[in-house]
């Protein structure tokens, strides 16, 4: 059995080609957030913002060491349906304002959305970068895009599913924070299916809007039809 922090799909294809099994820790981390803790929180500050005024929640995993971020506003009620975005780590468009993307720009409106209300939280979730295929994979994707790829066919040109996220950790830390009941920010009806059935009740699915512009036009609609995204 072979055990690699990320996919790698060379590495896929040789230990098939000699009859060996490979598991990343993202596979072992998805397999065993079904049944056991796999995070605990280790800090918790006050955090002021352009959008408002959150408590920040510092949360580590037990098994990679990676850290995952909630933002919360307000008192969490189990009994009361909470407005929760799940944020997948997007270096290029939440830190670079890159157009490429809508990931900026949905986590911005999610947190003043939240900020409006008064209550909510947003999980920030680390790992996820490019859906999953890291940093470098991202930036393979693009290159790729740019000689006439669309996403999809980009990760899977790179030997990667078209996306490779998944959601326990995310599950867990909205469930140690006493969220019960979600109204999910969320286009995207994966996420919907990776967060039930974590002792969590998903009441409503909230549309986030995404700004098109001339540089992700075609992302957006390849979302909305491949991956199926409410746009």
């Amino acid at each position: 059995v072979s055990l690699k922090k990320k996919r790698d799909p060379d590495r896929c294809r040789n230990t098939a080609k000699h009859g060996l099994s490979m598991c990343s820790i993202a596979d072992l981390i998805a397999y065993r957030s079904r049944g056991e803790c796999l995070i605990e929180k280790v800090e918790e500050v006050d955090m002021p913002t352009d959008f408002g005024h959150f408590r920040l929640h510092l949360f580590r995993g037990l098994l990679d060491g990676t850290h995952h971020i909630a933002l919360v506003k307000g008192r969490i009620d189990p009994e009361v349906p909470t407005l929760v975005r799940v944020h997948s780590e997007c270096l290029t468009g939440d830190i670079f304002a890159s157009r490429r993307c809508d990931c900026g720009s949905q986590l911005h409106t999610a947190m003043q959305r939240i900020d409006e209300e008064g209550t909510g939280v947003i999980v920030y979730m680390r790992g996820h970068e490019g859906r999953g295929i890291g940093l470098h994979g991202k930036i393979k994707a693009y290159k790729l895009q740019e000689e006439g790829l669309d996403t999809v066919e980009a990760n899977l040109k790179l030997g990667y599913p078209m996306d490779l996220r998944d959601y326990g950790i995310g599950a867990q830390i909205i469930s140690q924070l006493g969220v019960r009941q979600l109204r999910l920010m969320t286009n995207n009806p994966r996420k919907v299916v990776g967060l039930d059935g974590h002792n969590l009740e998903i009441v409503e699915q909230v549309p986030v809007r995404s700004e098109s512009n001339e540089h992700n036009a075609r992302y957006l609609e390849t979302k909305k039809q491949k991956m199926g995204h409410s746009l």
